[in-house]
């Protein structure tokens, strides 16, 4: 399997309801480094996974809507906790609809698995991969 990686950054603040989440109930702030893996069994007739820049370019754009953002005021995120978990799930799924409907390229349309991963720190990070 092939695998293409591109990386980028994302600044949020949040809040969490339930107990479990002790002090980190209150508003708070993070810093994400987001790295998404594209993956195919074969490179495209040029030799490639995906258009890396096309894919820096997506991404980055998929990551504006939550920038700078409190995502406990974001209409589409509420009633859930926006943990690193969740929020992985969330690009995972707008990428593979940008995928479906063709604004990744025609290379993308050999993509078959996407991994979403979201660095909270140096020491702790969380992902979601799935097939498209």
């Amino acid at each position: 399997m092939y695998r293409l990686c591109v990386r980028d950054h994302l600044m949020i603040a949040h809040s969490f309801n339930g107990e479990v989440f002790g002090p980190a109930q209150q508003m708070h702030g993070a810093t994400y480094v987001v790295d998404v893996a594209f993956q195919r069994p074969e490179l495209d007739s040029d030799g490639l996974v995906i258009d890396i820049g096309l894919a820096s370019e997506s991404l980055k754009a998929m990551l504006a809507d939550y920038n700078y953002r409190n995502l406990d005021e974001v209409e589409s995120l509420n009633g859930h906790n926006t943990t690193t978990e969740f929020m992985a799930k969330v690009i995972f799924d707008r990428i593979a609809v940008a995928i479906q409907q063709g604004e990744l390229g025609e290379t993308a349309k050999g993509i078959e698995r996407v991994e979403v991963k979201l660095h909270e720190s140096h020491i702790a990070w969380a992902s979601y991969e799935g097939a498209l």
